[in-house]
């Protein structure tokens, strides 16, 4: 017999996980490869995230008037594959992600800025290989608030790194999108079960309108 949702959560609970994380003073928003390679249905890996753009430059705009830092990652290959080699044989659509292309470029809608950091990557992880912990750490970061694509893949690895990097991580659930929705589901259950906590856009905005790292309150 399928377990609904509740009841699974409830076994959680009663077996030690979902405990419930509280935002600190300092945090940053990261928008995973919003790129349009996946935001662009006419790359192999893209597919519908309007409305997971939307949301995230609603969040991403509430950050910047409140001066809380904004970072994005792209996906991007160097012409011999680099250490995502391995990576690219499993899943080829990531192949047309090379520099010079416009598929690795932060989908514009979301007007990044020049004072914001873009890292570069050729793994999951926002965290792996590049140097967005020592980043966040120089920073006095103590939140990491995650959005972007695909929440199975790419979200899901960087929150277990963040959580790695001994940050409070939240996944905001309106700002976060995936191709089929059976993952997406489960994944944000993994995430809240396990390694940070999956809230609203409005709860992620009141949390960067609250920073007091900043000189905020």
């Amino acid at each position: 017999m399928s377990q609904t949702e509740s009841e699974l959560r409830e076994r959680y609970r009663l077996g030690g996980l979902l405990g419930k994380l509280t935002p600190g003073s300092a945090p940053a928003v990261v928008v995973v490869d919003l790129q349009y390679g996946f935001t662009d249905a006419r790359y192999d890996p893209g597919f519908d995230l309007d409305d997971v753009v939307a949301s995230t430059k609603k969040l991403v705009d509430a950050a910047r008037e409140s001066n809380v830092p904004v970072y994005f990652s792209t996906i991007s290959f160097p012409e011999d594959d680099g250490i995502g080699a391995t990576w690219l044989r499993k899943m080829p659509a990531l192949s047309g992600l090379r520099k010079g292309e416009r598929a690795i470029e932060i989908d514009q809608r979301l007007a990044m800025r020049e004072n914001e950091t873009l890292v570069v990557k050729q793994t999951a992880s926002a965290f792996a290989h590049t140097r967005l912990a020592e980043t966040l750490a120089s920073a006095g970061t103590d939140t990491v608030i995650v959005t972007g694509a695909t929440t199975s893949g790419c979200i899901r690895a960087t929150v277990v790194d963040s959580c790695a990097a001994n940050l409070t991580t939240f996944v905001v659930r309106e700002c976060v999108g995936d191709r089929e929705v059976g993952p997406h589901n489960a994944s944000l259950l993994d995430i809240d079960a396990k390694y940070g906590d999956v809230i609203s856009l409005e709860t992620a905005t009141d949390i960067v309108r609250k920073s007091t790292v900043r000189g905020l309150s």
